[in-house]
C-alpha cells in the first residue's frame, strides 16, 4: 500500500459523496467513481431526514443546503380506511432542523459534488464504471478495474456501489438475505394548478394496498406498494385498472391521474432487505446500501447510508491524512454501525410483518389501536418522530484537524 495513492469511493450515491466530501475536508486524497453521465435518476429516495441535516449543520452547510428545492415535513399523517390520522411530529427534536427535507436526490448530490470541489484533495469523476477489485500479492486489495479497462490503483477501496453491488461480490463479502415481502411501483402524478398538496397524505392505506405521495413542487413523486413478483400480473391487467386502484387508495390523486398513460411511465422497484455480516476485508470496506439494503419502511435508508459514511470518516480520515495503515481500523466502522443498522431492520422486518404483509392481504380491515393513539396523544407522536427523524447510533462530524478519532 502506497501513502500517496487515493482513497476510491466507487458510488456517487448519498454515502459516496458525503464520504467523499469529509475525507477530502480532512486533507485525504479521494476519488469518487460514479458510472452515469449525472445525477438525473428520477425514481429514487428524496427523504432528507433531520439526522443528515444535523450533519450538515455541523459542517456550517445546512442553510446554504436548504437553499435548493425542497418541501419541509414536520409532521407525517397516515390516510387509513377512509380516514387521516397524524401519528408522527419532528416538532421537538434537539436539531437545527426539525423537518424531513423532501429534496430531490440529484439535488442533494450536486450539492454536494459542488461543496466537494472546494477542496484540491476531492476528484469526482463521473461516467466512470468499476466493474472489478485489482490485488497485491498479499491478497490486499489494491485497486479498482473500469469498465474501458482501465485500472485505477488506490490506498483504501470504499463499495458505496448501492443494494446490487458489484464491488461486494467481487470482494466475496458474506451477505444475510432477511427477505422482503413487497415490491414498489414509482410513478409521477402532476398537481393541478392552485391545490395545495398537504390535501393528500404522505402514505394511504386500504384494503386495496398502500400509496406513498411525495411532494416535488408541481408534481407528485408516488409509490404503489405491491406483493413481491406481483407487477407482471398488474400489467396484465392493464393501465386502466391500475390508475383506478391509485385512485381508490389515494382519492387526492384523481386528478392528475391520467398523466401515466402507460407502463413506461411506471418503474419497478425490487426490494431487498439484507446485510453483509462482514463489511470489509484488506484494503475495502463496505457502507451504504453496499453493506445494508433497506427496505422504503421510513424511508431510511439515505440517511443510515450517510451516517455510515460519517463513521468512516470519523474512524478512518485522520489516520488516512497521517500516513497510517487503514486496514486495521475497517472493522470499527462496522462495529459502530452493526447495532443501529440491525435495530433499524428489525423495526423494517416488524412493519413488514405486522402492516406490510396483512395489507397485501387485504387484511387491514380496522384502524389499529396504536395509529388511533397516536392520533389522539400529540406527545405519544414524538415516538416515532425520534426514530424516523434521527434513527438509532446518530453520528456526529468530527473536526478534520480532531485527534480522538476513537
Amino acid at each position: 500500500m502506497k501513502s500517496d495513492l487515493p482513497v476510491i469511493i466507487v458510488g456517487g450515491g448519498p454515502a459516496g459523496m458525503v464520504a467523499g466530501l469529509l475525507f477530502a475536508r480532512a486533507g485525504v486524497r479521494v476519488t469518487v467513481l460514479e458510472k452515469h453521465a449525472d445525477f438525473l435518476r428520477d425514481f429514487r429516495g428524496d427523504t432528507v431526514h433531520p439526522s443528515t441535516l444535523e450533519l450538515f449543520n455541523e459542517i456550517g452547510l445546512l442553510e446554504e443546503l436548504l437553499k435548493e428545492p425542497h418541501a419541509a415535513i414536520d409532521t407525517m399523517t397516515l390516510g387509513l380506511l377512509g380516514g387521516r390520522y397524524t401519528i408522527a411530529t419532528m416538532k421537538h427534536l434537539p436539531v437545527a432542523a426539525r423537518f424531513v427535507a423532501m429534496m430531490p436526490q440529484w439535488d442533494l448530490l450536486d450539492f454536494i459534488a459542488g461543496q466537494g470541489r472546494r477542496y484540491p484533495t476531492f476528484d469526482l469523476r463521473m461516467s466512470t464504471e468499476a466493474t472489478g477489485l485489482i490485488y497485491d500479492a498479499g491478497g490486499r486489495v489494491s485497486g479498482v478495474t473500469l469498465a474501458n479497462g482501465e485500472v485505477l490503483p488506490a490506498r483504501l477501496v470504499i463499495a458505496a456501489d448501492g443494494r446490487r453491488s458489484v464491488l461486494r461480490d467481487a470482494a466475496e463479502l458474506p451477505l444475510e438475505d432477511l427477505g422482503a415481502p413487497m415490491d414498489v411501483l414509482w410513478f409521477r402524478v402532476p398537481v393541478p394548478a392552485g391545490m395545495d398538496m398537504s390535501e393528500v397524505a404522505l402514505g394511504s392505506v386500504d384494503t386495496r394496498g398502500m400509496v406513498v405521495a411525495i411532494p416535488r413542487g408541481d408534481y407528485w413523486q408516488c409509490a404503489r406498494i405491491i406483493e413481491k413478483g406481483g407487477f407482471a400480473a398488474i400489467e396484465a391487467r392493464g393501465i386502466a385498472t391500475f390508475r383506478e386502484q391509485v385512485v381508490a387508495i389515494a382519492p387526492g390523486l384523481a386528478a392528475g391521474i391520467n398523466a401515466i398513460h402507460s407502463f413506461a411511465d411506471v418503474k419497478l422497484l425490487s426490494v431487498a432487505l439484507d446485510r453483509l455480516t462482514r463489511w470489509s476485508r484488506p484494503g475495502l470496506l463496505a457502507i451504504g446500501d453496499a453493506a445494508h439494503a433497506m427496505s422504503p419502511v421510513g424511508g431510511v435508508g439515505i440517511n443510515l447510508a450517510v451516517q455510515d459514511a460519517v463513521a468512516a470518516a470519523n474512524i478512518l480520515a485522520a489516520p488516512l491524512a497521517g500516513g497510517a495503515d487503514p486496514d486495521p481500523l475497517l472493522a470499527r466502522v462496522q462495529a459502530r454501525r452493526w447495532k443501529p443498522t440491525v435495530r433499524m431492520q428489525g423495526l423494517q422486518r416488524f412493519a413488514h410483518r405486522n402492516i406490510i404483509e396483512p395489507m397485501l392481504r387485504g387484511e387491514i380491515t380496522r384502524v389499529p389501536l396504536a395509529v388511533r393513539l397516536l392520533d389522539r396523544i400529540p406527545l405519544l407522536r414524538r415516538i416515532p418522530g425520534r426514530i424516523l427523524g434521527l434513527g438509532f447510533g446518530r453520528q456526529h462530524v468530527q473536526s478534520p484537524l480532531a485527534k480522538d478519532f476513537s
